[in-house]
């Protein structure tokens, strides 16, 4: 049982598993707003496993692909990835295995889901690509966790909505800006690597300027969903929540970039928890 019990743990490890607080909220929250209220166990548990599978699959990708330049990054270097604990031959394997299972899933949610599964899971596994070579990896990253509300609706409605494109846009600049500013702790190593990214392309100061201008339009396009949504007055306090939690984020980033890791976690987290919850109020009691 022990042996189970870290086996399990150093694939937590690899693909950093309470991360996921950033993307499961939004899937949910989509799926809330599509049916109108409680959705079912059944498109829970689904949209649990579609959610966690195409996570592990974009992170056992970019772990794969990365584990070259994050052996020289000392952040990086004691990752599973790097430092032994999991091999390439289990990190392939976990890769196919988390692709098999979203397309699965997606499979048996509805036939659009399972269209859309191989192209999604492109666009999760493309991250790590456009870092070698394009600053754009901060939107790509953004667009990967921006698919999730979408994916939530057609979970539910086997179709598109327009107020699900505009709360996906406000997730993709919310994660690609804070992914700006987690990135300001590798701008030396990027530069020496000749790694694309916007703080070793623009410097510290235009980073941060680039990081505000998205987090102002990640509330714009979520007040753009509320209006679209037709959604009341907690949906409203939801997104001014989210705007004062950004605020916070770069005011501690600002002050000390020690404080990077308290603002990319424990705020962003607490941004798409705190969203949910009211949410989930919007559609019980309005």
């Amino acid at each position: 049982m022990n042996k189970i019990t870290k086996y399990i743990d150093k694939f937590t490890q690899l693909v950093m598993f309470k991360h996921s607080i950033f993307s499961l909220p939004f899937i949910f929250i989509a799926m809330l707003i599509a049916s109108n209220g409680w959705f079912g166990w059944k498109l829970f548990i689904l949209g649990t496993f579609s959610a966690l599978s195409a996570r592990n699959f974009a992170m056992g990708v970019n772990r794969y692909l990365d584990r070259d330049v994050d052996a020289l990054n000392p952040r990086t270097k004691n990752r599973p990835s790097v430092d032994g604990r999991v091999s390439n031959i289990e990190m392939i394997s976990f890769i196919i295995i988390n692709a098999f299972i979203f397309i699965g899933v997606a499979y048996i949610i509805n036939d659009l889901a399972f269209k859309l599964s191989i192209p999604i899971l492109i666009i999760l596994g493309a991250y790590t690509l456009f870092k070698r070579f394009s600053v754009l990896a901060h939107i790509i990253l953004g667009i990967s966790l921006g698919l999730a509300p979408i994916a939530g609706v057609v979970a539910v409605l086997n179709d598109f909505t327009m107020w699900s494109i505009y709360l996906a846009i406000g997730v993709t600049f919310w994660v690609a800006g804070f992914d700006l500013l987690y990135s300001l702790q590798d701008i030396e190593f990027d530069k020496k690597h000749k790694l694309h990214s916007i703080p070793s392309k623009f410097g510290v100061k235009n980073t941060m300027m680039i990081a505000k201008i998205f987090h102002t339009l990640t509330i714009i396009f979520w007040a753009i969903f509320i209006i679209k949504a037709s959604l009341g007055i907690f949906a409203m306090i939801a997104v001014i929540f989210s705007a004062i939690m950004l605020g916070y984020e770069h005011y501690l980033v600002n002050k000390d970039f020690t404080k990077i890791d308290k603002a990319f976690f424990t705020v962003n987290g607490y941004l798409g928890f705190i969203f949910l919850i009211l949410i989930i109020l919007e559609v019980t009691i309005n």
